[in-house]
């Protein structure tokens, strides 16, 4: 029998969210969750299994103190995922960084003033960990993102930022409760909402022929329906601390391709001329500049490059296992057909 106090989500019609949510329900939790606009603008939400009898959606600003009170009162846990997820934007300090920074410092002080929360549950990012690969470098949980800037990744500056305020916030504050970080990869699979994440949005452009040729480029790609079990791992697990590396697997852009058209995925523009060379990269970088800014400035630093890293920890102390990328590509984009984000073509 579950506790019948609520487990508070907030962002929850996001990707990631909107998965925990659904995961907790099945699992016989109470949830409450926070949207930006009224609860009925979410029916996708709402029409979860168990949504009428355990999910109550409430109202919430990243940016307006207090705004989380009423969201966490009651609660012995609390999943933080509500972070703007953009690459390009105008303004980077407005449009991502003072969301990501102010939300986390809201967030926390409302379970601060709550007094009943035991545990935050902090959606962070591989974004926090690095912003460059290095063939050379085993990532772990030990590594800071120090590269980003507001000029540089803004993005991952974001990440970096919010995440580093929350361990502040628990060293100098000492609250009752403890923070434990999921740091993931590029999160794929299908999505319970209408919206387009920007993780599958990379894999719909590699299909539709916006990368007309095979780049250098290597992801480490995870399915969010294990974000979504590693964040009520990390609840559900007394001992669970610190930070979990979540990520399933790296696939080079050659591969991705490969796995796709094994699909049976061989209607759409995938690119077909490799230029994963040292020749090709040196022209894919002078054509990056070419690009929106901020897209240009992640082909440069990324091409070329092998992520490694080691995901030993969230295996062993959460015993997360993965679901194998190659089906979280081919759900991905049979559930993008499914919401119109794909044409259906000749398989």
């Amino acid at each position: 029998m579950k506790s019948n106090k609520p487990v508070c989500v907030t962002g929850a019609s996001g990707f990631i969210a909107a998965h925990i949510v659904r995961e907790l329900l099945e699992r016989g939790y109470r949830v409450r969750g926070t949207v930006r606009k009224s609860p009925q603008s979410y029916p996708f939400l709402l029409g979860l299994p168990g949504a009428a009898e355990r999910l109550e959606l409430v109202e919430a600003d990243l940016l307006a103190a207090g705004s989380y009170d009423q969201a966490v009162e009651g609660c012995d846990y609390v999943m933080h995922t509500a972070s703007p997820y953009k690459i390009n934007v105008e303004n980077p300090q407005v449009d991502l960084v003072d969301p990501a920074l102010h939300g986390t410092e809201t967030l926390l002080e409302s379970c601060l003033k709550s007094g009943d929360v035991k545990r935050v549950i902090f959606t962070s990012s591989i974004a926090a960990i690095t912003d460059e690969p290095d063939s050379k470098k085993v990532f772990t949980e030990k590594d800071w993102n120090i590269m980003s800037s507001l000029d540089r990744n803004p993005y991952h500056y974001s990440k970096t930022v919010a995440e580093l305020a929350a361990w502040d916030f628990i060293m100098k504050k000492r609250p009752a409760f403890d923070l434990v970080a999921i740091n993931p990869f590029m999160v794929i699979g299908p999505s319970l909402g209408p919206s387009l994440n920007t993780s599958n949005q990379i894999i719909r452009d590699i299909m539709i022929g916006v990368y007309p040729c095979i780049m250098d480029l290597n992801w480490g790609f995870v399915d969010v329906r294990d974000v979504a079990k590693a964040h009520i791992f990390a609840m559900e697990t007394d001992t669970a601390s610190g930070r979990y590396l979540c990520s399933a697997e790296s696939i080079h852009m050659r591969d991705l391709v490969a796995q796709l058209k094994s699909s049976g995925f061989r209607g759409y523009a995938l690119p077909k001329i490799d230029l994963s060379g040292k020749i090709g990269t040196l022209l894919m970088k002078a054509l990056s500049f070419t690009q929106p800014k901020d897209t240009g400035a992640y082909i440069r630093i990324n091409i070329g490059r092998t992520m490694r890293y080691d995901n030993s920890k969230i295996r062993r102390e959460l015993a997360l296992s993965f679901i194998p990328i190659k089906k979280s590509l081919t759900e991905a984009v049979n559930d993008m057909v499914k919401w119109g984000h794909l044409t259906s073509q000749q398989r």
